[in-house]
C-alpha cells in the first residue's frame, strides 16, 4: 500500500470514529443505574440505613402508582463530614422526571415538606407514592436528601413503565370545583406568552443601546471627559418609559390574577416535625473489638463480643450496611424476612459467615467472627472507606429470637485493611 493511500486510510477512520462520537453524544440513550456507587462509602455506611423496604410492583403502565415504603435507621456513629440530619427532604432516586411523586409519608405524615430535627440513633418508616409517566425501565430508589450532606439513596430496584407518554394525566380538582385534566401542562401557554412578553422587552432595551458604537468610542469619550455624551436626553426618556411600562404590565397582571384566581395558594416553604418511632428496650449490645477487609478475598470481618440481655436465646441473623445485606443462610427465619421484591443483586448468595451459630443464651456474653464476603464489596465501591480520613466501618446486626422475633443493634468502628491473612504454624 503506498503512503497517500495509508494517509487516506487514517484520515477516514479518523473521521469515522470523529463521526460516531459526534452521534453517540448527541442521541439519546437511556440512562444507566447504580449512580449511588459515586457517593463516599462512610455516608453509605454511617449514616442512614434503609431496612424492611419493598416494592409494591416491577411492571406498571403509565399513569399506574408504584409504592416504595419502608424504614430507616440513623446511624449512631454518624461521620463528623457530614451535616447531621436537622433538615431533611423524602424523595425518589431515578433517572430524570420519569416518575411522578404523588404522595409522600414519614411515620405516617403527609411529607410534601422538608422534616427537621430527626434523631439520631431511631428509626423512621416511609412510604412513595410514585406514578409512571415515561415508558422504560427505570431503577427507582428511596433517597433522603439531608441538607449539608446530600443526598442518601437508599437500595434500588428495577421498575418497567409499559405504554405511551401521551397516555400521563394527571387530574386534579380545584377549591372551587374546577376540573383540571392534566396538571403537567396547564398553565404552560400562558406562562410561555409571559416569558415571550418580558424577552422582547429585554431585546428591545439591549438593541437600543447596541445600535450605536460601544466600547472604543465610549472609552474615548470618557478619557477626554465628555461622560454627557454617553447618556442622552433620548435615553432617560426611553428608560422612563420602558420603566412605566413593565411597572404597568406587572400590576395590571397582578391584579388580573388575584380576580380571576381568588383563592391563591403559595408555595410551600416550611418544614414539619415528626416523632420517631417507638424505641424498644436493649435486647442485645454489640460491641466491636477488631474490624478487617482482606483484600485479595473480598471480605469483611468483624470480631464482636455479644451480651443477650433478653429472657430468650438469640442468633444472629443478618448483617446490613450500604444497602447491602448479608444473611444467615442457615436461619430459616432470616431467609424468610428477604421479602421477594427486594433487589436481588444487594443480597449476596455467600451470606453471612459467623464462627459459632448457635444460639447465644439470655445473659451470655459470646466473642464471634462475623465474615461477609462477596465481590459486591468491589461492585458497589464500597472498599474506599479504607482510604477514608477515620477508616471506620459501620452496619446493622439483626438478631432473631426463638419465635421470630428481630431485634437490632449497630455495629461500627476502626478497619484496618490486610492483604496477607497470617497464620502461625503448629509445632509438632
Amino acid at each position: 500500500m503506498s503512503l497517500r493511500n495509508r494517509w487516506g486510510l487514517r484520515a477516514g477512520l479518523v473521521q469515522l470514529s470523529v463521526l460516531l462520537t459526534l452521534l453517540g453524544s448527541l442521541l439519546p440513550t437511556p440512562a444507566a443505574a447504580h449512580g449511588e456507587r459515586a457517593t463516599e462509602p462512610y455516608i453509605r455506611t454511617r449514616t442512614v440505613h434503609w431496612y424492611d423496604v419493598t416494592w409494591s410492583s416491577q411492571k406498571i403502565n403509565v399513569s399506574d402508582t408504584v409504592t416504595v415504603e419502608g424504614k430507616f435507621h440513623l446511624f449512631t456513629d454518624w461521620p463528623d463530614a457530614a451535616t447531621k440530619p436537622e433538615l431533611a427532604f423524602l424523595s425518589n432516586a431515578s433517572p430524570g422526571a420519569v416518575m411522578t411523586r404523588v404522595e409522600s409519608y414519614i411515620n405516617g405524615m403527609p411529607a410534601q415538606q422538608s422534616v427537621r430535627q430527626l434523631e439520631i440513633g431511631r428509626d423512621y418508616s416511609f412510604k412513595l407514592v410514585m406514578r409512571g409517566r415515561i415508558p422504560g425501565r427505570w431503577h427507582l430508589h428511596p433517597v433522603l436528601n439531608v441538607h449539608g450532606a446530600g443526598p442518601i439513596v437508599g437500595p434500588g430496584h428495577w421498575v418497567d413503565v409499559a405504554g405511551s407518554a401521551a397516555d400521563f394525566k394527571v387530574p386534579v380538582t380545584t377549591m372551587t370545583g374546577e376540573v383540571i385534566d392534566d396538571l403537567q401542562h396547564y398553565g404552560v401557554a400562558r406562562v410561555q406568552w409571559w416569558q415571550a412578553g418580558y424577552a422582547l422587552l429585554a431585546i428591545a432595551w439591549i438593541v437600543w443601546w447596541i445600535r450605536r458604537p460601544l466600547i472604543v468610542p465610549r472609552w474615548n469619550a470618557i478619557k477626554k471627559g465628555r461622560e454627557d455624551l454617553l447618556v442622552t436626553r433620548t435615553d432617560d426618556r426611553v428608560a422612563a418609559g420602558l420603566l412605566v411600562v413593565v411597572l404597568v404590565v406587572v400590576i395590571a397582571g397582578y391584579r388580573y390574577t388575584t380576580q380571576k384566581y381568588e383563592y391563591v395558594v403559595p408555595l410551600q416553604a416550611g418544614s414539619f416535625k415528626t416523632k420517631p418511632l417507638p424505641q424498644e428496650s436493649p435486647v442485645v449490645t454489640v460491641e466491636l473489638k477488631d474490624a478487617t477487609y482482606d483484600v485479595p478475598g473480598r471480605s469483611l470481618r468483624l470480631d464482636v463480643e455479644i451480651t443477650n440481655q433478653s429472657g430468650s436465646p438469640l442468633r444472629v441473623g443478618e448483617f446490613s450496611t450500604a444497602n447491602l445485606r448479608f444473611i444467615n443462610q442457615s436461619l430459616d427465619v432470616a431467609l424468610a424476612g428477604v421479602d421477594p421484591s427486594f433487589p436481588k443483586d444487594l443480597v449476596p448468595g455467600s451470606g453471612l459467615r459467623i464462627s459459632d451459630d448457635s444460639p447465644v443464651a439470655p445473659g451470655e456474653t459470646r466473642k464471634l467472627r462475623l465474615e461477609a464476603t462477596d465481590a459486591a464489596w468491589e461492585t458497589e465501591r464500597l472498599v474506599s472507606f479504607l482510604t477514608n480520613v477515620d477508616s471506620r466501618v459501620g452496619g446493622m446486626l439483626f438478631f432473631f429470637d426463638g419465635g421470630g422475633q428481630r431485634h437490632m443493634a449497630e455495629v461500627s468502628g476502626p478497619i484496618v485493611p490486610v492483604f496477607t491473612q497470617l497464620r502461625l504454624a503448629e509445632k509438632s
